[in-house]
Parts: structure tokens; C-alpha cells; sequence
């Protein structure tokens, strides 16, 4: 629609005759012909008596006029060029908005996968271990694998004689509790942890590997943010070449 045909099309919807919309605008109404009939462009006074005449801002005014005609015939307005340009800065800001929360989508996206992937959450492998008792704090830390070479090294150095040894050994027996940990961590072949009375030993027993769903979700969550995000960036382009069409 051209400016001419938009200013009739309102003057019809208020039901008003040239020369009652002209003396509301303040002008003759051969002037008002001439602008209906595309023979002539508003200046900046005009333009803006137009508006208040039907009680309209500039983009009401202009929402139904082709942009064509907008930019090649009335850019020169200056409410109209400062609705252009307000315009093209909200169309900036909507496109770094879209842009950014695509980059944060990509870069979460990666993240997710990379931490799934890498198993940074929750390790794949399971690590057993198991410790045969609590040692107390003067007793070798390993005393249930080796009291027998021990209690033999303090037998030979004569601080203990054989039924010290029988003694302790059955002691040694008695309080064997076998405790085992399971872990997601690998803690290496060997970790102490205190317990009451003193300490346990743990020993590396066996690992497996069992596939955790946590890291499959996590890998599937950062490949649908990375795909979102690429989606983004590809239909930011192609609204603008639709637009530049």
C-alpha cells in the first residue's frame, strides 16, 4: 500500500471527507488530494499533523504502508527515519540476543558432552577394595598381610618368646573383620582410612567397567544444546539473506 492509499484508507475508517480531514490537518484540500493520490510527499510538519489528526503514533501509521515506499519516499520524515532506525536497533538487539544465547547453548552443549565423554561426574569404572581389620596404632599399617614375618622379626630379636607369638597370633585372627569399598574413584593400590580404635587398610581388590546412564544422558544433553545452538546460528543466516533478498 502507498502513503496515499494508507491516508485514504483512514480518513474512510473515520468516516471523514477531504475537506474535513484537510481543515483537521490544517491544510487545503487540494494539498490533501495531491497526497492521496501520490503526487506529492509530506514534509516533517505535515506529517506530524497527519498523525495527531487520527490520533496515531508512527508505527501505527506506517504498518500498513509498503516498506519500499516507506524507505524510498518517506525516510526523509524525521519521525519516520527515527522509527527506521529504532527499529533496525531492536532487529540488532533481538539478532545478538538469538547469537548469544546460541553461543552459551554451544558452549554448555560441549560441555555437557565432554564432561559425559570424559566421565568427569561419574567414573564408568568401579574399584573394589578390601581391608581384613582395623590395626591399631602400633601395629604395621599392612598387619594382616604380613604379622607372620612381623611377630617372627621380634621373636628372632628376642622381644617376644613363641607363646607371645601363639598369643598373638590367634588375637590377630580373632579380629579379622573383612570390610569391603566399593568406588567410583581410584584411589591407587592401597588408601588408609581411620577407624574406631585405629585404622583400616585398603587394598585394591578388583576393578570392572560398567557404563553409567548418567554419562549417556549427559552426552545426549550436550548434543542436542550443541545441535540447538548450530540450528541458531544457521537460522540467523538465513532470515538475513531472506531479508537482504
Amino acid at each position: 500500500m502507498n502513503f496515499g492509499d494508507r491516508l485514504k484508507q483512514l480518513r474512510t475508517q473515520k468516516n471523514l471527507t477531504q475537506p474535513q480531514l484537510a481543515q483537521a490537518i490544517g491544510i487545503e484540500q487540494s494539498y490533501l488530494s495531491k497526497l492521496e493520490n501520490d503526487k506529492s510527499v509530506p514534509g516533517a510538519d505535515i506529517f506530524q499533523a497527519i498523525l495527531r489528526a487520527f490520533d496515531m503514533d508512527v508505527a501505527s501509521f506506517l504498518a500498513g504502508v509498503d516498506d519500499n515506499v516507506v524507505h524510498r519516499e518517506l525516510r526523509q520524515v524525521p519521525e519516520v527515519a527515527n522509527h527506521l532506525n529504532s527499529q533496525v536497533a531492536l532487529r540488532i538487539h533481538n539478532v545478538k540476543k538469538w547469537l548469544y544465547g546460541s553461543a552459551i547453548a554451544g558452549a554448555l552443549g560441549l560441555t555437557l558432552f565432554g564432561a559425559g565423554y570424559k566421565q568427569l561426574l561419574t567414573s564408568n569404572w568401579q574399584y573394589t577394595y578390601e581391608s581384613q581389620g582395623v590395626v591399631h596404632p602400633d601395629e604395621p599399617s599392612d598387619l594382616y598381610g604380613m604379622y607372620e614375618p612381623w611377630l617372627g622379626a621380634k621373636l628372632r630379636a628376642g622381644e617376644i618368646d613363641e607363646a607371645e607369638v601363639r598369643k598373638r597370633i590367634s588375637e590377630y585372627i580373632s579380629r579379622m573383620k573383612i570390610d569391603f569399598r566399593t568406588l567410583r574413584e581410584n584411589r591407587g593400590d592401597a588408601f588408609i582410612e581411620q577407624a574406631a580404635g585405629g585404622s583400616r587398610l585398603y587394598k585394591l581388590k578388583n576393578s570392572s567397567y560398567q557404563e553409567q546412564a548418567a554419562n549417556r544422558y549427559l552426552m545426549l544433553a550436550g548434543l542436542l544444546l550443541t545441535f540447538a545452538s548450530l540450528f541458531g546460528f544457521i537460522v540467523e543466516m538465513r532470515l538475513r539473506n531472506l531479508k537482504r533478498g
